[in-house]
Order: structure tokens, then C-alpha cells, then sequence
């Protein structure tokens, strides 16, 4: 949608169609601070899930600030600001940033089972697991190494998803000031994304929102204000769809069959992003 035609919409507006056999998701990136701009977020996060119950949230790296986490900030920075949608069962599944601790990865709440990079199937109705609709590849791109590219290209190879979605902390395409470290991300990983069919990526890293226009077939999202926030850092440019770097931000995502639908909201309820990504199907 373009900026005209969410203007006007009333605030905690949902973009989305709630549909009951869908497959449903949140994605946060660079959130954990533990001040009150995070918690905001995380309130707004729970108001929305209880007219969209989302079962699952994605966390795209720098989780808990800043260095070793002790357990006063895996409280702080994670469980009190989630704590609603935690006891609602929601589950958080998460990939290294550049500022977490790699302990991180043994942390319980965190789902990563000690492992730096994995993919799992998300929780979604019966039909949608049967069909095998969607597979997420969580990715550590603070260390692209040979053996996380060589797993990457083996498990996306073997993927009969109908939905190959990855996560990770840094991103291929950002008109922000980690423009350059965009382009060894995509040295290191685009042939691969291209080559088996992945459809969106979600990174952070970049402290704001923006959805790139597709490159290859792939829509490459950025959401990485749910508790940091560069005002003036997000710049137009070519492979811009829409920036917003004005406010703190989160993400809702839902896959029915062959379109996924998202929304960016801020902490303040407004929608500065909707719309529809579409699978190109064979006929």
C-alpha cells in the first residue's frame, strides 16, 4: 500500500486477513534495551495478538544488549517486557546479532537449542504443516563460514516448502549507513537465496524500517527498531520500496497459501507499511 492510502487509517488498524488456516508471525529485530521504548513495543505487540493471534515470534539479532547477558538481563531486556505474550504461549525463536552474546544460543526462552544456525517449520494449522507450506532458516551472519554455507545450501536444496523464508541479523540490501556490509552479505549469500527459491528475508541491524522492491524474485525486509531507533538514517534509493525510520517498530506476517501478507506497525499503533508478497506460481 502507498503512503496516501495508509494515511488517515485510525491507530492498531490491521492490515491483515486473521485468516483461521493461516500461518501467522511477528518479527523484531535489535530490540533488547530493556527501556521504556522496547516495552512499548512489546505492549503494542500484545494488544495487536489479541485480535491476531500470532503463535510465534521471530527475532532477528541484538536481542540482549550488551556483551555476556546475566540473568538480571534476559529478565529486563526479554521477560518482562514479553511477559504477556509469553504466558499467552507465544514462542520466540531467535538468530544472533552482532552485539548478543553467543551463550545467547543456550538460552531456553530463545529456541535456538544451542545451535548457531538452524530451520524449523512454524506452528500453523494442520493443513497448512501437512502441505508443508513454510520453512524458516535462521542464519548467523556474524560468522558466514564455510560450513553455515555449505548446511545453508544443502537444507534449502532439500526444502519441498512452499514458503522458504530466512532470518538474520545484518542485511543484503539497506540504503543505511551499512550499505557496504549489505554488499559482503550478498557476496557471501544471494547465488544461494536465488538459486533454491527463497522468497522473503527478515533482518535487522539497520535501526529502522524498510522493505527493499524484489531482487531476483526475493523481498529482503528490515525491522530493526523494536528497542533501538537511527532518526534520519533511512535514505531512498533504487532498490527501495518504503523506509520509515521515525519511530520504534515491529512487524505482523501471515502466509495464506500463495500470498503473504504483512503489515510494520509502531509502537504508537500506526501502520507505516502493508501489503502482499505473491508467489509466481507455475500455471
Amino acid at each position: 500500500m502507498s503512503e496516501d492510502d495508509l494515511r488517515g487509517r485510525p491507530p492498531d488498524w490491521l492490515a491483515l486477513p486473521a485468516n483461521a488456516s493461516s500461518v501467522k508471525f511477528a518479527v523484531i529485530g535489535d530490540g533488547g534495551r530493556g527501556w521504556p521504548p522496547q516495552y512499548d513495543v512489546a505492549q503494542r505487540m500484545a494488544g495487536y495478538h489479541q485480535r491476531f493471534a500470532f503463535p510465534l515470534v521471530l527475532m532477528v539479532g541484538d536481542n540482549i544488549y550488551e556483551g555476556p547477558a546475566s540473568p538480571e538481563d534476559y529478565r529486563q531486556k526479554f521477560e518482562e517486557p514479553y511477559r504477556a505474550l509469553r504466558e499467552a504461549g507465544v514462542r520466540f525463536q531467535a538468530v544472533l546479532g552482532n552485539h548478543d552474546d553467543p551463550a545467547q544460543r543456550f538460552y531456553a526462552g530463545f529456541n535456538m537449542d544451542g545451535q548457531r544456525f538452524y530451520s524449523f517449520e512454524p506452528s500453523g494449522p494442520p493443513l497448512a504443516r501437512l502441505r508443508d507450506l513454510v520453512r524458516i532458516f535462521a542464519l548467523d551472519s556474524t560468522n558466514v563460514d564455510a560450513t553455515q554455507l555449505a548446511w545453508l545450501d544443502r537444507e534449502l536444496g532439500r526444502s519441498r516448502a512452499l514458503w522458504k523464508l530466512c532470518i538474520l541479523h545484518h542485511p543484503l540490501y539497506t540504503a543505511g549507513r551499512y550499505e557496504r556490509t549489505g554488499l559482503l552479505m550478498r557476496w557471501h549469500l544471494e547465488s544461494i537465496l536465488i538459486t533454491h527459491g527463497v522468497h522473503a528475508v527478515f533482518s535487522g541491524h539497520e535501526h529502522f524500517y524498510q522493505r527493499s522492491t524484489p531482487q531476483q524474485g526475493i523481498v529482503y525486509f528490515i525491522t530493526g527498531a523494536a528497542g533501538s531507533l537511527r532518526t534520519g538514517d533511512a535514505s531512498s534509493g533504487p532498490t527501495v520500496a518504503r523506509a520509515f525510520d521515525r519511530d520504534y517498530s515491529f512487524m505482523l506476517c501471515e502466509i495464506v497459501d500463495d500470498k503473504l501478507y504483512f503489515q510494520s506497525i509502531t509502537r504508537a499503533g500506526v501502520t507505516v507499511d502493508a501489503g502482499v508478497v505473491r508467489l509466481m506460481l507455475d500455471a
